[in-house]
């Protein structure tokens, strides 16, 4: 069933990994999609032909989450590319290890810059579409901003900001917006590491979940009832248990 037939998203950080899944997930069901990218132009342009092999119409447009300008002229771009804008998926996002007392003042400043600021400037550039055709915003969060990680201090804050940012715009967007969130725990893209195989054992599923997983997760915000809105969706096989 193509429950999102006629509907337009935009993905940020969609030309691949887990973003590219996601915006594969959402034409499936039949809606329109803009890409975001910063530097992945090749992969992005594949996952256009990727998307409109599947019957939708897709646009892949360059910004860059850290400039103010760049956001809004993506935004207005991809909305005026289909005339409309149901759904928006934050999900591009930064990830670094570093040392908690190693860390500067710079990379902490970037890893808030992505992954907290970003989300909260393309929201707001993209709340008059939204509002209008009493759309959807779905967060990607993480288990690190559930859960804290020692040597991923800047980043697990950076996530637990949006958690709080996404039950913030929740509650300031309603009644014509739901804002959800996902927070995926270890996901596997690939090659599978001693790295993963450690979290694997530790997880009660005895596995690493996949990009779909999370896509899925995604899919049940953008589909299901408008009236679920400020809640954070797990998808860590009970990792975070």
């Amino acid at each position: 069933m193509q429950m999102l037939q006629g509907k337009a998203a935009l993905v940020t950080g969609a030309a691949k990994r887990i973003g590219r899944s996601i915006a594969l997930a959402l034409a499936e069901a039949g809606a329109d999609i803009v890409i975001t990218y910063r530097e992945s132009a090749d992969e992005a342009q594949q996952t256009v032909k990727e998307l409109e092999g599947l019957g939708v119409r897709a646009h892949a447009v360059a910004a860059d989450l850290r400039q103010p300008a760049s956001i809004r002229t993506a935004v207005e771009e991809g909305a005026g590319r289909f005339g409309r804008l149901d759904i928006l998926v934050n999900n591009a996002g930064r990830f670094e290890t570093a040392a908690l007392e190693k860390i500067s003042v710079e990379q902490w400043d970037a890893m808030f810059e992505t992954n907290t600021r970003g989300p909260f400037l393309v929201a707001q550039a993209a709340h008059p579409y939204l509002k209008e055709s009493r759309g959807r915003i779905v967060n990607i969060g993480s288990l690190g901003g559930i859960h804290p990680w020692a040597t991923h201090a800047h980043y697990c804050t950076s996530k637990a900001a949006l958690h709080m940012l996404t039950q913030t715009m929740s509650k300031a967007f309603a009644p014509e917006i739901s804002v959800n969130c996902v927070a995926p725990g270890m996901i596997v893209n690939g090659e599978v590491t001693a790295e993963y195989e450690h979290f694997a054992h530790k997880t009660p599923m005895q596995r690493n979940g996949s990009p779909q997983e999370v896509a899925a997760a995604v899919l049940f915000f953008a589909t299901g009832p408008h009236f679920i809105t400020g809640q954070l969706l797990g998808v860590d096989g009970g990792l975070g248990l």
